[in-house]
């Protein structure tokens, strides 16, 4: 966001008949124009209302920033290319953020500042964050749902790296990526695509670290909720990302009832 307002005028001559200038009165400018769709998307989705409700709140005084307030600002600065904490100095301030997090352009007050962000990324424990990755597998079979129970979910499990720099908590070299970073372990659903949930790993975690433990949990929601639904896994995994174990270029297994 920069704040161009001024009377300024730069007039440059060319050989053609009309004059070319330079204005710079476009006033409070954002770069970020896809803003009010992925707030029209979270609006249908409430993903991150979802998410709020399971932070908990460490502030014992009143409080100028609700907590889905701060997790909407988060969420759309880090979806806008904005990963570091130290960009909300600067995008709290930005109309259309405000705009997208329910405050007005003009007139409504700065949004969260750095340290508050941070507070806020520090507040959710063990607990909280598995209520999280929760509140993403009861969305997504809301929406997987919607038409009736399916007769077949195959769910998709892969790694990611999430390179990080600095000291944060978790953050480890991995070797095989030649990095620092996080390690996520990611799910989704295999015919359509949606996200299913997600963990959290230290950038050092082995390929299938959690797996089992997430399959379990997920396996026994799928269950409870579509018991006659058939459950694929689907797991991919490379040798030389992690030399002490080894395993198939692809597995596929199946439960069921």
């Amino acid at each position: 966001m920069n704040d161009c307002a001024t009377q300024e005028t730069m007039r440059f001559e060319t050989g053609a008949a009309l004059a070319l200038e330079a204005a710079f009165d476009g006033g409070a400018l954002t770069s970020d124009g896809g803003l009010p769709l992925l707030a029209e998307v979270d609006s249908e989705l409430e993903v991150c209302g979802r998410l709020a409700a399971c932070v908990p709140e460490w502030r014992a005084g009143p409080a100028g920033h609700p907590i889905p307030a701060l997790v909407r600002q988060r969420v759309f600065q880090i979806a806008c290319g904005y990963e570091d904490q130290n960009d909300a100095d600067l995008l709290r301030s930005d109309p259309l953020l405000k705009l997208a997090c329910g405050r007005l352009p003009e007139t409504g007050g700065d949004l969260a500042s750095q340290p508050t962000l941070s507070r806020l990324e520090n507040a959710p424990g063990r607990r909280a964050c598995l209520r999280m990755a929760e509140a993403l597998v009861d969305l997504y079979m809301e929406r997987r749902g919607k038409d009736g129970s399916p007769s077949r979910v195959l769910l998709d499990f892969d790694s990611t790296d999430d390179p990080a720099h600095g000291e944060q908590e978790g953050v480890s070299y991995h070797g095989y990526f030649g990095q620092h970073q996080y390690h996520p372990l990611l799910v989704f659903d295999g015919d359509t695509g949606q996200f299913v949930t997600a963990v959290l790993r230290p950038g050092n975690a082995h390929a299938g670290a959690a797996s089992l433990a997430v399959l379990r949990r997920l396996v026994g929601k799928l269950r409870g909720r579509w018991p006659g639904t058939q459950v694929e896994i689907r797991a991919e995994t490379r040798a030389s990302r992690c030399p002490p174990y080894t395993s198939t270029a692809s597995a596929r297994a199946s439960s069921t009832p």
